[in-house]
């Protein structure tokens, strides 16, 4: 699979992940080139971190890991739909999905 084509705009692309079998949103974050290819090797989300500038295995410390079942570009191949196992909560805060605070 060539992944070049997902990061011809960008060297960061939007991840969005939700959870298979309910449809939840659960987290945005973004992916590199190589994170796709861990994801993709290994079949649980790796993200590029921002912040850290580094990348990072969703869930490894905290256990709650996302099992990657399906994944989905746009028409544009420049953000990813992401569709998890997700085992336990999605958010750093606790929280099923990081989506929880309601705005309106």
């Amino acid at each position: 699979m060539d992944l070049d084509k997902y990061f011809k705009k960008a060297e960061l692309i939007p991840a969005v992940v939700q959870e298979a079998y309910t449809g939840e949103v659960l987290m945005l974050a973004y992916m590199n080139k190589e994170s796709l290819a861990k994801t993709l090797e290994t079949g649980y989300t790796w993200f590029y971190s921002r912040s850290r500038q580094e990348l990072w295995n969703k869930g490894a410390t905290s256990g709650h890991l996302q099992k990657v079942l399906e994944i989905h570009s746009d028409c544009d191949d420049d953000t990813l739909l992401v569709k998890v196992e997700q085992t336990g909560a999605a958010c750093h805060t606790g929280n099923h999905s990081c989506f929880f605070t309601k705005i309106y």
